[in-house]
């Protein structure tokens, strides 16, 4: 009943998810913000054993835990090793109550109509069955709408929701991320564009069809509401998009029933130079200060 207790957890609790998903492209600038230079490592393997470490620092941390965070959302490599001894989406779960979650996309096309669409994934079956035998629960995969022009965001949408059903059918939950850019200056008649395409697709699915929506914080408060009540969404959550952790929180706090999915604004301020003490303090704020923000 694993998946039941944490479909449950996800739908129900208060709390957020926590986004430890950083790939290739965007792993040397966390590295540098957490205090690690790129002149510090050679090579792309001794790169991802160090994120591993502050990934591991992380989850392994006293203050992160399954009372106030739902979920993780892990990146392939991540899900391919181990914490405590165990492969990563076990710990997770079992050491953690904490639902695992798997980074499925393989980035961003080029731009094209005001957004990029999701490259193409070749290998995404094989890397369900994976994630299905690693005991994942679910899956997140990323666009970017910059502009707001109907086709495009249109074909965001359709893709997003095509792959999502061929991930439903694999027994995941797929996590829909048509990020718009907060520096778009056309954001908010993106957003309206945006919601009214995936009303469209929500209402198309099928009653046992179940995905999660993760979504730019909006212009307008409470603007994804009908999203947060249609049957057919588990959860609503939100990216932080580069607005700081005040800022992002700020926001949140005045969207009723959305929760927080957030990257950069939960390891703000962690160092690899802080002591144990230092690093679970400045962990247990930040999450206390997203987990609040999470609840309104």
């Amino acid at each position: 009943m694993t998946s039941e207790q944490q479909r449950t957890k996800i739908q129900t609790q208060d709390g957020f998810i926590a986004a430890l998903d950083q790939s290739g492209g965007s792993t040397p600038k966390a590295l540098g913000l957490y205090g690690v230079e790129e002149g510090s490592y050679s090579g792309d393997e001794e790169m991802f054993d160090l994120v591993h470490q502050m990934r591991t620092r992380i989850v392994a941390s006293p203050s992160f835990g399954g009372e106030r965070i739902l979920g993780a959302i892990l990146f392939e490599m991540t899900m391919d090793r181990e914490v405590g001894g165990k492969p990563t989406a076990q710990f997770l779960w079992e050491d953690k109550q904490v639902v695992p979650f798997l980074k499925v996309d393989k980035g961003l096309a080029e731009e094209s109509n005001g957004v990029q669409v999701m490259n193409p994934m070749p290998e995404l079956d094989a890397l369900l069955e994976r994630a299905v035998a690693n005991g994942v629960f679910g899956t997140k995969m990323r666009s970017v709408i910059k502009m707001a022009n109907a086709d495009g965001i249109n074909a965001v949408v359709a893709q997003q929701f095509e792959i999502g059903r061929r991930i439903i059918a694999a027994g995941l939950v797929p996590i829909i991320e048509p990020e718009v850019d907060i520096h778009s200056p056309e954001k908010s008649a993106a957003e309206t564009l945006l919601k009214a395409s995936i009303i469209e697709h929500l209402n198309a699915l099928a009653p046992e069809e179940m995905v999660m929506l993760k979504l730019t914080l909006p212009e307008e408060d409470n603007f994804y509401d009908e999203c947060i009540q249609h049957p057919n969404a588990l959860r609503v959550v939100a990216l932080s998009g580069g607005y700081s952790r005040g800022e992002a929180n700020s926001r949140l706090t005045r969207n009723n029933g959305m929760v927080a999915s957030f990257s950069r604004a939960l390891s703000e301020g962690l160092s690899a130079q802080q002591s144990e003490e230092e690093f679970d303090s400045m962990l247990n704020s930040s999450i206390e200060a997203i987990f609040q923000a999470s609840k309104t």
